[in-house]
């Protein structure tokens, strides 16, 4: 069960960073990083790739839409593998895309709008070691309306997080029953494509978190660790840009 692969979105249309983002994915917006002690910037896509490699990734797969050229270019000859997403219609319709490079393996999971400060490591010690469906991190937010909730119970302490069993997860609740969001940063197993083609969906997107749910309510065992010192470096937005600028630059 190790996990060696990951799946990339890149597809969307960066509508809330517009202007910049049609000129430039935002997947290569860039990033503070020191090097031999001096600051460089460095594109965001490089910032996942190098967090999911220390994790034991090597085979990374990205999603990208009609427009991702500059994408592919940048990558070129790092060992990239891309398939396209035609029409944006959620992200777990972006998943779905990689379906055939997954294939029977377990994968991250990864967005393209920002980068964790740590939790790759662990979670995937946690994967490999329990062999469940998912394992997600979490993390508590003041605004869970605008995120996938998950509800939880307290399971133990590993790696200095804490473990969580998920009992539900719900897609952007009116009604949260937590304040526990999902990062966008998962492991699965390759059940998640079969639960996300099961999800019906007559109007709006397929999220990703309806593929959890499905997973829950057929009996599959997902787990979740807290974060809590971890950071999500966020380009996806004006605001959470400037923070994570400063925030880079600063450590």
């Amino acid at each position: 069960m190790k996990v060696e692969k990951a799946v990339i979105t890149a597809a969307g249309k960066g509508s809330r960073m517009k202007y910049i983002t049609s000129v430039l994915p935002k997947a290569l917006l860039p990033l503070f990083r020191k090097e031999d002690g001096k600051f460089v910037m460095r594109p965001v896509i490089d910032l996942i790739l190098d967090s999911l490699g220390e994790a034991g990734v090597t085979k990374p797969c990205i999603v990208v839409g009609n427009q991702g050229k500059l994408l592919v270019d940048y990558l070129a000859e790092r060992g990239v593998t891309f398939v396209t997403q035609n029409v944006p219609r959620g992200f777990g319709d972006a998943v779905l895309r990689a379906k055939d490079f997954v294939g029977n393996d377990p994968f991250f999971v990864h967005a393209d709008d920002g980068v964790l400060t740590g939790g790759y490591v662990e979670a995937t010690k946690i994967f490999e070691e329990m062999e469940p469906d998912a394992v997600l991190m979490v993390r508590k937010v003041n605004n869970p309306q605008r995120y996938g909730v998950v509800t939880v119970e307290e399971v133990g302490e590993t790696m200095n997080h804490k473990l969580l069993r998920v009992k539900e997860a719900e897609e952007k609740p009116k009604v949260p029953k937590s304040d526990l969001g999902i990062s966008a940063v998962y492991i699965f197993s390759p059940r998640i494509m079969n639960a996300l083609e099961q999800v019906d969906v007559k109007e709006g997107e397929l999220e990703l978190t309806y593929g959890i749910s499905n997973i829950l309510r057929q009996g599959g065992e997902v787990y979740a660790i807290l974060l809590e010192k971890e950071r999500w470096l966020n380009v996806g937005d004006p605001d959470n840009y400037f923070r994570a600028l400063e925030f880079t630059y600063k450590i």
